[in-house]
């Protein structure tokens, strides 16, 4: 049985920090890091039948197109991931009143959208990037036994290339989930590695008062390849979803509107239509 002390519900029997049960979510579920976005894809659905707010954490499910979906805000960061993927996989894999794990396991169907900054010039401001690879540079999953699900070659290629110090911990590859990609892509999509960091400022490169452990990393992740492969942008939540996800077998996709590029110092003049041509194109492909 699992400790009251490590799976913490309230009084009502949801999970601690999401406030859910495990009939407020559907299969599908869709994740942002803003609570205001939520409504921005709740609001084309056909009926709503379950909101609620706790902290960061906004969920909202409904029907759209006859699809029984969720939307879910995460906030920023991996450590906000760990939460969120725990939590959900508790709903729909531990039976909350005996504390035990089911026999039977659900997959889960993720998909995050969100914005993002490209590094590449050729990956302008406006366009949509899918992740076929996140590299993690926030450590957080190395907490967990995660060897079965990391790129070795792919990590140990970006240290090199990128001269690691090593004292920030090892950078964790992980790929997306396959059968999310085929469900998703399309040619309008720009596809690659991205780069999730446990923070905004010093490290993704930003300088404001601190001085930085290595200032030319960005310039080094901008020209890294592996097998065809190369850094198309930089977030700070992807890796996590999709490392987590991968360890408790559940279908992780991430998707991004650029609407910032750091090659040309550009950003998007409209991002707000930006991000909502990529809801429209998600739900209709999740509708289908």
């Amino acid at each position: 049985m699992i400790k009251s002390s490590e799976l913490i519900l309230n009084p009502d029997g949801s999970v601690y920090h999401l406030n859910l049960k495990p009939k407020n979510i559907a299969h599908d579920i869709i994740f942002v890091g803003d609570t205001d976005r939520v409504e921005k894809i709740t609001q084309f659905f056909d009926s709503i039948e379950f909101s609620i707010q706790k902290r960061e954490f906004k969920t909202q499910t409904g029907i759209y197109k006859g699809k029984r979906l969720t939307v879910l805000s995460t906030g920023i960061g991996p450590d906000n991931i760990d939460i969120v993927l725990n939590e959900l996989d508790a709903l729909v894999n531990i039976d909350l009143n005996t504390r035990q794990p089911k026999e039977q396991l659900t997959s889960l169907n993720i998909i995050r959208i969100g914005t993002s900054g490209s590094i590449q010039a050729d990956i302008p401001v406006d366009s949509f990037v899918l992740s076929q690879f996140g590299i993690g540079l926030d450590n957080m999953l190395r907490s967990y036994i995660v060897d079965a699900v990391t790129h070795t070659d792919m990590e140990d290629a970006f240290m090199t290339h990128t001269q690691w110090d090593v004292r920030k911990g090892r950078p964790y590859a992980i790929a997306c989930s396959e059968t999310l990609e085929k469900r998703i892509e399309s040619n309008q999509m720009h596809k690659g590695i991205t780069c999730t960091i446990g923070g905004f400022y010093g490290p993704q490169g930003r300088v404001l008062r601190l001085p930085i452990q290595d200032s030319d990393l960005n310039s080094k992740m901008d020209n890294f390849e592996f097998k065809g492969n190369r850094i198309t942008n930089l977030e700070m939540e992807t890796t996590a979803i999709y490392g987590l996800s991968a360890l408790l077998g559940h279908n992780a996709l991430s998707l991004n509107a650029i609407i910032a590029n750091r090659a040309s110092g550009t950003f998007s003049e409209d991002p707000t239509k930006a991000v909502d041509e990529l809801i429209a194109y998600t739900l209709d492909k999740l509708a289908q």
